[in-house]
Order: structure tokens, then C-alpha cells, then sequence
């Protein structure tokens, strides 16, 4: 055969035996373990409960209301001779302060002739009491003469009390709402004059549902019926005021003592000392302030206080037990806000609960928790180490 013939029949052979010998050496590779997929069970964050007390505090919201207002109405007729420069919108005067003056002359004269009648009466039953004495007289004439005395001064109290109601004044330092009549104008008994209002004490009406009753220490009614108002918990309110924030105590006098026909609220009247700050320094709570309220509630005690994440649906949990399978359990909630509910029964302190959102969740279902992932760890570490050693 030839050289070049021989070529061509070598390399193919070649190229068989190699082929031949790294199959043989595939066929004594041992094979590699085969790995089975697991399905790990959820891996979830779990909370311990605690027993705490907890003072809830009751949000609510109303306007400030003068607690004593008053319609001022002239008393007698004439016209209006005189006004205070504080007897309008705004202005704030004193207790017993005149305000508007009525025309007094005929009043001074109704005056000036009952003191006059009396002093008549008076010489007239003098002399009927020494007639009497001497026995020149009846005791009929010293009757008359004691009943005409007693008409007389009758009538100079009268005189005397319309011409004080000449001066319209009020018995309280306050603010003055409207005026209503001006200089000059003439008034007949009854026409209103203008309206004020006590700068002592204002009010807030804060409506309370039946819920928010239960967690509110109100006064005793018979506290209020004995004193016109008792001691109730302290509110804070808070109102923007020039573009900030401000806030001013009050507290809890009384409930109005009936329930809400249309929106099913109790109304409780939170009242507020000095609201325009005249004796104080701070900032002014102008009435017809719509207000924010805080009240400070009752204490709670042996409460669980549960983060709202935790919770399923309206009142349901998960509980992982000691074998890190869930329970879900229902709950009685005292009370929710926006971060916690406030549970009083359907668990224990010293439970676990998930605050892992789950979808679908069963009982009896298997989870993973933060501590079982560092033991696991842990024992990985230690399977490797030991292998280490034995090489």
C-alpha cells in the first residue's frame, strides 16, 4: 500500500480509539448525588405578646361656644342719649360697666314726685300714730295712713329701678357680639339693644359615640344637677391660629345627658377658663374657633396591644405555636387605632403571633421563623467544620 494511502486510514483510526477510550473512562466517572427539591416552609417575623395597661385617649371636634350669652333688651322706653366707645363688635368691658344710657329726665321727675308722695305720707301717718295715741283718732284712720305710707315707698322703688335701668349694664366682664341700636334712636321696652357674651369661661360641645362613652370618665350627674357642672378628665384642644399650630386646656364639666336622635352621639361640654386670655398671657381662642379634642380616657389594665399589620381581616391573628405551626384565633378587641389594636381576649401573653402577611393561611400550616434560620445556620456550620477535621 501506498504511503499516502496508509495516511488516510491511520488518523480515522486514530480518532476511533480516542473516542472509545474517553467513553470507556465516562462510563467509570461515578455519578454526582442527585439533589431533590425541597419546599421550604414560609419564612415569617413573629412578635411575643406582653400584658400592658393602656389609657386610650378619645379624639373628637367642636366649636367654642360662649357659655353665658345674652341678648340685651332696653327695660324702659326713651331714646338713646348716650354709648360706650365699647359697645361694639369686639369690644370687651368690665362687669357693671354702662354700655348705653336712656334718656333719663322723665324718670328722674317720676322719682323726684315719689319721694315727695312718701315724704307726705310719712307727716301724715306721724300725725295719725299721735292722734291715735291720745285716743282722737280710730284704728281704722291709722291703718289707712300706714297702708298710703306703704304705697308711697312702693312707688319711689319703682321710680328708683327705672331710672337705673336707664344705665344698660350687665353683671359680667365680657364682649360685646352685635349692637343693634345706636345714638338717638328710640326704644320702647323689649327692643334689643345688642348682643354680649361672659369672657370667663367658653365651651365645646364634643360629640361621643356610645364606643368612646366606655373609655371616658364623665362626671357624676349628681355632681352637675347639685353645682351646674363637675370634675371630668382634661381635654387638649388644638386649632390653627395666624397659620400655626396652637393648643389650650379644658375640661370635661358635663354630658348633656341625652343621645343624638340623628346621628346616635352623646354630646359631653368641655369648658375652657379665660378663652380670650385677659388674665393671662397666651394665645386667644376667639369663640366660633372650630377645634381638635384630645380627651384623656380611662387606664386599662392586662391589655395586649397587637400592631394593626398583625391583624386579618377585622379580628383575626395567627398565633405560632411551640411546633412553629400556625393557629388562627379570633379576637375581642377593645379598641384600634391607626397603629395597634388593644386585645382583651383570644390570646395570652407569651404567645406568638406573625406579622407576615400570608396568603392563605391554614391551621396547622408549617412556617419558618427569624430563630430557626440562625439555629439552622448554626448547624450547617458545625456539618462543615467536622468534615474539615476528618480530612
Amino acid at each position: 500500500m501506498k504511503p499516502k494511502h496508509r495516511k488516510w486510514i491511520v488518523i480515522p483510526g486514530i480518532l476511533v480509539v480516542a473516542f472509545a477510550i474517553a467513553a470507556g473512562l465516562a462510563q467509570l466517572k461515578p455519578e454526582p448525588p442527585k439533589n431533590e427539591d425541597q419546599e421550604l416552609d414560609p419564612l415569617v417575623e413573629v412578635i411575643v405578646l406582653e400584658v400592658s395597661t393602656e389609657s386610650f385617649r378619645i379624639d373628637s371636634q367642636g366649636t367654642v361656644k360662649p357659655r353665658t350669652q345674652t341678648v340685651v333688651s332696653a327695660e324702659v322706653l326713651g331714646s338713646v342719649v348716650s354709648i360706650s366707645p365699647k359697645f361694639v363688635a369686639g369690644g370687651v368691658f368690665k362687669a357693671g360697666e354702662t354700655l348705653m344710657r336712656i334718656d333719663p329726665t322723665n324718670y328722674t321727675v317720676a322719682v323726684d314726685k315719689a319721694e315727695a308722695l312718701v315724704a307726705q305720707r310719712q307727716i301724715e301717718f306721724d300725725g295719725a300714730q299721735k292722734l291715735r295715741s291720745q285716743g282722737y283718732r280710730a284704728e281704722s284712720e291709722l291703718a289707712s295712713a300706714v297702708a298710703a305710707l306703704a304705697s308711697a315707698q312702693a312707688e319711689l322703688v319703682g321710680a328708683r329701678r327705672n331710672l337705673e335701668r336707664t344705665h344698660i349694664r350687665l353683671p359680667y366682664a365680657g364682649m360685646v357680639l352685635s349692637k343693634d341700636a345706636d345714638l338717638g334712636q328710640f326704644v320702647n321696652p323689649g327692643t334689643v339693644l345688642g348682643v354680649t357674651f361672659a369672657t370667663d369661661l367658653a365651651e365645646v360641645r364634643l360629640p361621643l359615640t356610645d364606643q368612646d362613652l366606655a373609655f371616658v370618665d364623665m362626671p357624676d350627674a349628681s355632681a352637675v344637677s347639685a353645682n351646674g357642672s363637675g370634675s371630668g378628665p382634661a381635654v387638649s384642644l388644638t386649632a390653627i391660629q395666624k397659620g400655626k399650630i396652637a393648643n389650650w386646656n379644658a375640661q370635661i364639666v358635663r354630658s348633656e345627658g341625652v343621645v343624638d336622635e340623628r346621628s346616635r352621639v352623646t354630646y359631653a361640654v368641655a369648658q375652657i377658663a379665660d378663652p380670650y386670655q385677659l388674665e393671662s398671657d397666651g394665645t386667644p381662642l376667639p369663640i366660633g374657633t372650630f377645634v381638635s379634642a384630645r380627651i384623656d380616657g380611662t387606664a386599662n389594665v392586662d391589655v395586649i396591644r397587637i400592631p394593626r399589620t398583625a391583624l386579618r381581616g377585622a379580628d383575626q391573628v395567627l398565633v405560632v405555636d411551640s411546633e412553629n405551626t400556625i393557629q388562627i384565633r379570633t379576637v375581642d378587641i377593645l379598641r384600634a387605632d391607626n397603629q395597634y389594636a388593644y386585645v382583651r381576649g383570644g390570646v395570652t401573653a407569651g404567645e406568638r403571633i406573625t406579622t407576615t402577611a400570608i396568603e392563605a393561611p391554614t391551621n396547622g400550616m408549617s412556617v419558618r421563623t427569624a430563630d430557626m434560620i440562625g439555629a439552622e445556620t448554626e448547624s450547617d456550620g458545625d456539618q462543615i467544620a467536622s468534615r474539615l477535621e476528618g480530612e
